[in-house]
């Protein structure tokens, strides 16, 4: 009886070392499966912040608008012609509070992944089209973008009209010109999940030759999607896209908040999902639960996590990280427009063999971290 326990208890331990993080609770060593560490370039961060001067005619406004003077911040990122390109999330000063000012996007492109250069108006944004009754007021916020072989750019964003957010797709082939498809569930189901409240879509990618690029699997493409819970969907398409459901047609969660954990509140899904020989790896967003957290680490703080999938089963949950690889550390991460601190991962792009993992710092600016896999960094340490 007494050798039987010890088999299983070994069995465990070499299972959790396999697949979760170290036991050592003095550093927070990652697993080999995951992504990391990362690591805040020197004096570079904040990469985008603010800008009081830049002015945009908006045509539902009907006004010239500082349409970046309030906030920016949650930004994607892809490449083109071999150069970075952020389409960040900015806020003008027509509200006081989160989610009651007009979001767009801004266009940044970077040479090195740190220094970048604006463009004067936002390439994204609410309009005089066939999305307006749900874009408007809130505007276009919160972007993941991923693209084709054949450089088809797709994003997917959320519609926040003040009333319902929705997860919406738009595509481009330079990452200026959009054409909106409006949101992502209209028609699956006969429009069931139409006026569902949902956000954060990260469409499976594959590193192919040195690029990533959006992956089928099965036959489909895939998409992780949500913000309490992690959902699925797929597509045939990439514009029209079908929930996972169970057999009684509600949405099938893959996983959830815990309990006692950084990802207590909220797991909300972050840059595009990446498939690798391990698994499929999704970086996500875990908010601390004021009174269910972790106590460790800041009531409602945002800091992120990874979470392994099955290869060929991409709804087949695995194991995710039990202390975040990413929390807010610098002054601007730990507290701005969201007073509780955020490091909300959107935006990751394979560019010369490293990756860049774009940020918003407490929903005020935008922040870079490198991780580089011939020499990684260690994950942020435990508080």
């Amino acid at each position: 009886m007494k050798s039987t326990f010890l088999f299983l208890l070994a069995t465990t331990m070499m299972t959790c070392t396999a697949y979760g993080q170290s036991a050592n609770n003095k550093e927070n060593k990652l697993p080999d499966w995951a992504f990391g560490g990362f690591e805040r370039p020197k004096n570079v961060n904040p990469v985008i912040s603010p800008i009081e001067n830049t002015k945009f005619y908006c045509p539902l406004a009907k006004d010239s608008i500082a349409w970046e003077s309030n906030d920016t911040f949650n930004p994607a990122a892809t490449l083109y012609n071999g150069e970075i390109v952020v389409l960040y999330r900015s806020e003008d000063k027509s509200g006081v509070g989160i989610g009651h000012r007009t979001s767009r996007l801004g266009y940044a492109t970077s040479t090195d992944g740190t220094r970048f250069k604006r463009e004067k108006s936002p390439v994204f944004y609410p309009d005089n089209d066939s999305q307006k009754e749900l874009e408007w007021p809130g505007g276009c916020e919160d972007p993941r973008v991923a693209v084709t072989e054949d450089g088809l750019y797709v994003m997917m964003y959320t519609q926040w009209n003040r009333h319902v957010p929705r997860l919406a797709v738009a595509t481009s082939r330079n990452l200026k010109d959009w054409t909106k498809h409006g949101p992502a569930f209209a028609k699956a189901y006969n429009g069931k999940f139409f006026n569902l409240g949902c956000k954060s879509g990260s469409i499976l990618t594959e590193v192919v030759k040195g690029k990533q690029l959006i992956k089928k699997i099965n036959g489909q493409y895939f998409m992780y999607w949500g913000e309490e819970h992690v959902f699925a969907a797929t597509s045939d398409d990439l514009i029209n896209w079908t929930p996972v459901v169970n057999i009684d047609g509600s949405l099938k969660k893959l996983f959830s908040p815990r309990d006692g954990y950084f990802d207590s509140h909220l797991t909300e899904c972050g840059p595009p999902a990446i498939y690798t020989p391990k698994g499929i790896v999704l970086l996500y967003n875990g908010k601390n639960h004021a009174g269910r957290g972790d106590k460790r680490y800041t009531a409602n703080v945002y800091a992120a996590g990874q979470a392994l999938f099955d290869a060929n089963e991409p709804t087949r949950f695995i194991t995710r990280l039990d202390e975040p690889f990413f929390r807010p550390m610098d002054s601007f991460e730990k507290s701005g427009q969201y007073v509780d601190g955020t490091v909300f991962i959107e935006g990751m792009v394979y560019f010369k063999n490293k990756w860049y993992l774009y940020y918003g710092c407490a929903d005020s600016k935008v922040g870079v971290a490198v991780y580089d896999p011939k020499r990684p960094a260690k994950a942020d340490p435990l508080p």
